[in-house]
């Protein structure tokens, strides 16, 4: 997933609206519009790292074009953007956030960021803990002095205490964010509430 600037296709069948979204993003993003479900699964490929997808479409719903994102392990974060109230439908749905119309081009932006900012960490995640896991084959399989004398374990040393700095400032970043935070202080009250 790219990150500078982020691709974002605009899912929504009123052009209006579309081209407004657009227009507000096109001096952040990279943006692709479509204009129905057809419209979306033709145009979504590796390249768009966020959806904003609008649930109550003619055709293919946005609710059977995020499935086939999903089925088709399409990595990008998807915000559902749409004047369909949230009910408990949404539990076993794949999207990343969820946003009620009308929104504002601050909500957009806030909402994009976070989502690849989650993305970024994620990858980072990702190659920290496949860093870690060749540390940890390597100190059980090598000696002191075979590890603190060969150069590519050295690197690799390097690599995972770099990746762990990374981490951490991302995350910092994440926590700084309102709406992160408060999802984070939720999941650990609930993960104390059923201890």
């Amino acid at each position: 997933m790219t990150v500078d600037p982020p691709s974002v296709l605009i899912v929504e069948d009123e052009p209006d609206l579309a081209n407004l979204y657009a227009a507000w993003l096109e001096e952040r993003c990279v943006v692709e519009t479509a204009y129905d479900g057809e419209q979306a699964l033709e145009a979504i490929d590796e390249e768009i790292d966020v959806v904003l997808l609008d649930r109550r479409m003619p055709g293919l719903s946005g609710d059977t074009v995020l499935d086939t994102i999903r089925e088709r392990c399409l990595d990008c974060r998807v915000a559902m953007v749409t004047a369909v109230e949230p009910d408990f439908d949404i539990i076993g749905m794949g999207f990343d956030d969820y946003l009620v119309k009308p929104v504002s081009k601050a909500e957009l932006f806030e909402v994009i960021d976070q989502l690849v900012l989650r993305s970024t960490y994620d990858e980072q995640l990702l190659e920290f803990f496949a860093l870690a896991s060749k540390k940890a084959l390597l100190d059980a399989q090598k000696s002191d002095a075979e590890l603190k004398t060969n150069q590519e374990y050295a690197e690799l040393e390097d690599r995972l205490a770099v990746r762990r700095v990374q981490i951490d400032e991302t995350m910092d970043e994440l926590l700084e964010q309102k709406s992160y935070r408060q999802l984070c202080q939720d999941i650990t009250r609930e993960s104390l509430l059923t201890e």
